[in-house]
C-alpha cells in the first residue's frame, strides 16, 4: 500500500504516510478519532487509500489550496489564503493539495477558514468523513523490451503515452502524468499486451536515427503521439503537418539558419525545435486547464489574454489533436517569457545503452539532448593551502591512490535549473545517473516511521560542521530520528552502511580506496548491500565510494569529484543539510549551494538526483530575495521555485500575503512582487526557506524586522 492512514500519537487527528516517498502529513482534529475501514466511493480522482471516521474540525499547520465541489465534481468554490467560506448543507467533496493530496466526502454544512499559518474544516456538528489520500508518487508498471534497431525503439517510446491520466489539459499537472513504461534493452521487441497507448491521432516523424528518437522520447509522453520512421521531423495530427520539427527558427517564423546560439544551449535543430513544441503546448494547456476542474486566477493567463484572443472554453473541451492544431496557429513569441525555467535537461550518449534512461527522462518532461562531443577536462585543481588543509590525510594504513585518473567531462550548458548526463565519464557539471540509481528508487523497502537521518564525523578538525545547532529535525510537521556518531572504526561505519538510513550526512576522510577509520580504510565495495538511500559524502574525492553505494541500493548522493577544504567544505556541508531539510532535492539543492559558493567541479550529484528526504512545507521549495523597492515604499520581493517530485513541471505556487491574488506556474523566477513591510514580515515568518537580504545569504525565520533593507529610513 502506497499511502497509509494512522491516528496520530501526538494527539488528536489523523496522520497519512506515503511510505514510499517518504512523505507525512497530519490532520489534527479538534478530539480523538477512530478510523475504520471503508469503501472506496467514486471520487473525482483515483485514491491510494481509503478510511472513514467522525470529525467535527480538521486543522492544517499551514495554508495549501483547497477545493469543494458539488458531488457531480461541480466546483463551488476554491480557497487559500485569508479564505472564510460557509457552505450550506449539501453533499460535498473537498481536495486538499497537501504534500500528500487528501479527498473527504461529507454531507452537511461546510466552513473553510484560512488564516496566515493554519487552515480550518468545520462542520456544524460531529460528521461522518470519507477520507482518501493520494501518493504523488509512480513508478513505472510496465516493462517493454527493445532491441537497438531504431524502429523498434520508436515503437517502445510509442507506448510512453499509455501512462498518462487524460488527454486533456490536466496532463499538464504532474499528479495526472503517470510514470512512463521503462525501457529494457534485449533480442526482440516486446510490448506487453498490459500497455493501452491512448488514440490521440498524434504522430511524430522522424529519421530512423536513434539520437533523433531520443530527442522526441519527452514530446511523444507528453502528447501520448506516436513516433514513426520519415525522412522530414515533423509533427502530424491526423494526418496533417502541422508544424516541421526540422527547423527551430521555421517554428518562429524567422529566417531559416539564423544563429541560435546564444538561446539553443547547442542543441541540434531537431532538439531545438521539439523542446520549443513542447513548452509552448505545454504553458499553453497549463493556461487551457483553468477552464476545468481548477479555475484558479493564474498569473500567465492574465498575460497571455492580453496578448491573444483565444477560445479558451473550446480549446478545453476539444480533442487534443484539434487542440495542439490550434496552438500551432499561436506565435510562439507569445509565449516564450510565459514559459517557466525548464526542471531539467538531460544530456545522453548516442550509444543504445540510453534507450533505458529515457522513460525517467521523459517522466519529468526533460529535454533531451545528444551529446555528440562533449568537452574533456582535468580534474578539479587542488585548491589554495591544499597542504595544510585538505580533507585527506597521511596514514600509514592509507593504500596507494590509482595511478590513472578518470575521465572528466564538462556537458554543453543549459538554460534549465538543472542538468543531468547519462553515458561514459564523470560529469563536472551535471547529476551523474546510472540506471541501477533510478531502479533503486522504485524497488526499495518502503519507509515505516521517522525519516531515519545518520551524522558521523570521523575527524574532530571537521566537528563544527556537524556539531553547533541541529542540522535536521527541526521540523514541526515531520518526524525526525536522528543518530549522530563521532570517530567510528571500519566496523562500526560498516554498521551504519548497512544500516536503514534514509539519508547519511558523513563527514571526514575519503579516498578512493574508502572512508578513513581511525583503525584503517573501509571500502563500500567490501559490502554486500547498502541500507542508505541517499547520503552526503563531504570528504576529499568521495565519488567513487558514493558510486559503490549505488551499486549496492542506494539512490542517490552528494560527493566530490576533487580536494576539498574545511574552509569551503563546512559551510557547503551545513547549507546542502539546510536545503535538504527544507524539501531540496539533491540536485535543486546542490543548484542553489553552486550559487553561494564555488562548487562547480569539486561537488556533484550522483544517481538519482531528484530524490528528497523530506517535503517542503508548501510542496514547493523556494528562496526569497528581498531588496528595498525603488521607490523607497515597500519592498521587491523576488522568488525562485524548485519543481520536486509531486510538484513538477505544471504545479502553481503563490506566496501566501493578501496582497498577493494569483497563482504562478512553478519553475525559476517569479515576477518580482511588491509588498508592504507587514507581508514580508509574515511571508518570512510562514516557512523557513533561503533567503538573500543585501547580498547576504540568511534563513527567513532568522531575520527581525528591523534587519530588512531601508529600515532605517522606514516611514510605515
Amino acid at each position: 500500500m502506497t499511502v497509509e492512514f494512522r491516528a496520530n500519537e501526538d494527539g488528536p487527528g489523523i496522520v497519512a504516510v506515503d511510505s514510499v516517498e517518504g512523505r507525512q502529513f497530519s490532520l489534527s482534529t479538534d478530539e480523538p478519532v477512530s478510523l475504520t475501514p471503508a469503501s472506496r466511493p467514486s471520487f473525482s480522482e483515483p485514491v491510494d487509500a481509503v478510511t472513514s471516521c467522525h470529525i467535527r474540525t480538521i486543522t492544517l499547520p499551514y495554508v495549501v489550496p483547497v477545493f469543494v465541489r458539488e458531488a457531480d465534481e461541480t466546483l463551488l468554490v476554491e480557497c487559500d489564503n485569508f479564505t472564510h467560506e460557509k457552505l450550506p448543507a449539501g453533499e460535498y467533496e473537498i481536495e486538499i493539495a497537501a504534500a500528500i493530496k487528501f479527498f473527504l466526502r461529507v454531507s452537511g454544512p461546510v466552513t473553510v477558514q484560512s488564516l496566515s499559518d493554519s487552515m480550518h474544516i468545520s462542520f456544524d456538528e460531529t460528521t461522518r468523513v470519507e477520507l482518501a489520500a493520494q501518493s504523488y508518487s509512480e513508478g513505472p508498471t510496465a516493462t517493454v523490451t527493445t532491441t537497438a534497431d531504431p524502429e523498434d525503439v520508436m515503437a517502445a517510446v510509442s507506448t510512453f503515452g499509455s501512462s498518462l491520466e487524460t488527454t486533456s489539459p490536466e496532463r499538464s499537472f504532474p499528479s495526472q502524468r503517470g510514470h512512463p513504461p521503462q525501457l529494457e534493452l534485449g533480442s526482440t521487441l516486446m510490448i506487453p499486451d498490459s500497455i493501452d497507448v491512448p488514440e490521440t491521432g498524434l504522430e511524430i516523424e522522424v529519421p530512423p536515427e536513434l539520437p533523433a528518437v531520443y530527442a522526441v522520447a519527452s514530446l511523444s509522453y507528453y502528447l501520448g503521439a506516436r513516433v514513426v520512421p520519415g525522412s522530414n521531423p515533423r509533427l502530424l495530427a491526423n494526418g496533417t503537418e502541422i508544424v516541421s520539427l526540422a527547423d527551430s527558427s521555421e517554428i518562429r517564423g524567422e529566417p531559416t539558419g539564423v544563429d541560435t546560439s546564444e538561446t539553443n544551449a547547442e542543441r541540434t535543430p531537431l532538439e531545438q525545435a521539439v523542446t520549443d513544441v513542447l513548452q509552448h503546448v505545454f504553458v499553453l494547456d497549463c493556461i487551457v486547464r483553468t477552464e476545468g476542474q481548477y479555475p484558479i486566477d493564474l498569473a500567465e493567463r492574465r498575460q497571455l489574454e492580453e496578448r491573444v484572443d483565444l477560445p479558451l472554453a473550446t480549446l478545453y473541451a476539444a480533442p487534443i489533436a484539434e487542440r495542439v492544431t490550434t496552438y500551432m496557429d499561436v506565435p510562439f513569441d507569445v509565449t516564450d517569457d510565459l514559459v517557466p525555467t525548464w526542471q531539467l535537461s538531460t544530456h545522453v550518449s548516442p550509444d543504445p545503452d540510453s534507450v533505458e534512461i529515457l522513460s525517467y527522462a521523459a517522466n519529468t518532461l526533460s529535454l533531451i539532448s545528444v551529446e555528440h562531443q562533449h568537452q574533456q577536462v582535468e580534474a578539479a585543481p587542488e585548491p589554495p593551502g591544499y597542504g595544510a588543509l585538505i580533507r585527506s590525510i597521511s596514514r600509514e594504513t592509507e593504500p596507494v591512490e590509482p595511478a590513472v585518473e578518470p575521465s572528466y567531462i564538462r556537458i554543453s550548458s543549459s538554460e534549465t535549473l538543472e542538468q543531468a548526463w547519462f553515458g561514459e565519464g564523470r560529469s563536472v557539471n551535471a547529476n551523474d545517473l546510472s540506471i541501477e540509481s533510478v531502479q533503486n528508487r522504485f524497488t526499495s523497502e518502503p519507509a515505516d516511521g521517522p525519516i531515519e537521518i545518520g551524522v558521523v564525523c570521523n575527524e574532530a578538525q571537521m566537528v563544527s560542521e556537524v556539531s553547533e545547532e541541529a542540522l535536521y529535525g527541526d521540523r514541526k510537521d515531520l518526524p525526525f530520528d536522528i543518530s549522530s556518531y563521532r570517530n567510528l572504526s571500519c566496523r562500526e561505519l560498516e554498521n551504519v552502511l548497512r544500516s536503514d538510513l534514509d539519508f547519511l550526512h558523513y563527514v571526514g576522510h575519503v579516498n578512493r580506496s574508502g572512508f578513513v577509520c581511525h583503525d584503517g580504510t573501509l571500502d563500500a565495495s567490501d559490502l554486500e548491500g547498502v541500507g542508505v538511500d541517499t547520503f552526503l559524502l563531504n570528504g576529499c574525492r568521495s565519488y567513487d565510494q558514493g558510486q559503490v553505494m549505488i551499486e549496492r541500493d542506494s539512490i542517490g548522493g552528494i560527493v566530490t569529484t576533487g580536494a576539498i577544504n574545511n574552509t569551503k567544505a563546512i559551510p557547503v556541508g551545513r547549507l546542502i543539510a539546510g536545503l535538504l531539510n527544507r524539501g531540496y532535492s539533491l540536485r535543486s539543492a546542490l543548484t542553489v549551494v553552486s550559487q553561494r559558493h564555488t562548487v562547480d567541479g569539486r561537488y556533484t550529484v550522483i544517481g538519482d538526483g531528484g530524490i528528497q528526504i523530506a517535503q517542503s512545507e508548501n510542496g514547493t521549495p523556494n528562496l526569497l530575495q528581498i531588496d528595498r523597492a525603488s521607490d523607497g515604499h515597500g519592498y521587491d520581493v523576488r522568488i525562485a521555485t524548485f519543481p520536486v517530485i509531486g510538484r513538477g513541471m505544471g504545479s502553481c505556487y503563490t506566496p501566501y500575503a493578501p496582497s498577493v491574488d494569483r497563482y504562478f506556474l512553478v519553475g525559476g523566477d517569479l515576477p518580482t512582487l511588491t509588498m508592504s513591510l507587514p507581508d514580508v514580515v509574515s511571508l518570512l515568518s510562514l516557512e523557513r526557506v533561503p533567503t538573500v537580504i543585501d547580498g547576504e545569504f540568511r534563513w527567513s525565520t532568522d531575520i527581525a524586522p528591523t534587519e530588512l533593507p531601508g529600515r532605517d529610513s522606514d516611514a510605515e
